[in-house]
């Protein structure tokens, strides 16, 4: 006979529909109380399991409805609000049959779970594209334009080229030689763009973190550029450096 500890183990390590479902015929009949206690535990992970799968099957309905245009590829950016850094764009293709669990509007992830989701999609994604600008070239183009600029370095630096686009609420007018379909908290609505808006937060958060050694006065680690009061408070006490957008720093400096 099993121990509960092992059994405990097992569940713990039992994470998609079969290895669950394994566990709860395989335990179900033991009469243990503690047994009992951690079936209980594998049929709610189990619930919550369809609940994600039917999540994403329905966060795929953009791109059902746009599977005539063949590839579709996802855009989303990040950087367009801070004082500090670049903006960033990531386009991601994901393959059809794709079935990445627990993609989302990155905000709505934690930073460890948007770095497990970063290294599936980087394995599963058929390409991704990355794009962005500079503090100065967002300071001489405005915040909006150099937005644009990303996605379309994102997309142009794709290894496979999509035949339409899905985008977070915007039109790209660089890229009308692709149909794009512009979603309104896309980052939420569509699979691809979710995948983008991850790739997108963790490349450029890990460009900040980079940045917060050099500039270790902005706290960019931990504000990634954006303007929380401690940010605020070096800027007035320290002046700019470097990244900050001059067009964005007016009120405080």
């Amino acid at each position: 006979m099993d121990a509960i500890t092992q059994i405990k183990d097992l569940l713990k390590s039992s994470e998609n529909e079969e290895q669950l479902t394994a566990f709860i015929e395989r335990f179900g009949s033991d009469e243990r109380a503690g047994v009992q206690k951690l079936v209980e535990s594998a049929d709610k992970k189990l619930d919550l399991l369809h609940k994600e799968i039917e999540r994403i099957e329905a966060m795929k309905k953009y791109e059902r409805e746009n599977a005539s245009l063949g590839l579709l590829c996802g855009i989303d950016e990040v950087g367009r609000g801070p004082l500090a850094g670049p903006v960033y764009a990531a386009a991601v293709i994901l393959p059809t049959d794709c079935n990445i669990l627990y993609l989302n509007d990155s905000k709505k992830l934690s930073e460890k779970k948007r770095e497990e989701l970063y290294d599936v999609i980087m394995e599963k994604a058929v390409a991704v594209g990355i794009g962005s600008n500079s503090c100065e070239r967002i300071d001489e183009i405005n915040i909006l334009q150099a937005t644009y600029e990303a996605m379309t370095k994102a997309v142009k630096s794709l290894s496979v080229k999509p035949g339409g686009l899905l985008i977070d609420a915007v039109h790209i007018p660089q890229l009308e030689e692709y149909k794009q379909v512009s979603i309104i908290k896309g980052d939420a609505k569509s699979v691809s763009i979710a995948a983008a808006s991850i790739v997108a937060k963790v490349t450029r958060d890990r460009i900040m973190k980079d940045y917060a050694k050099e500039y270790p006065q902005y706290g960019f680690d931990s504000n990634k550029g954006y303007g929380s009061a401690d940010h605020i408070a070096a800027l007035k006490k320290y002046g700019p450096c470097p990244i900050h957008r001059r067009s964005f720093i007016g009120n405080f400096v």
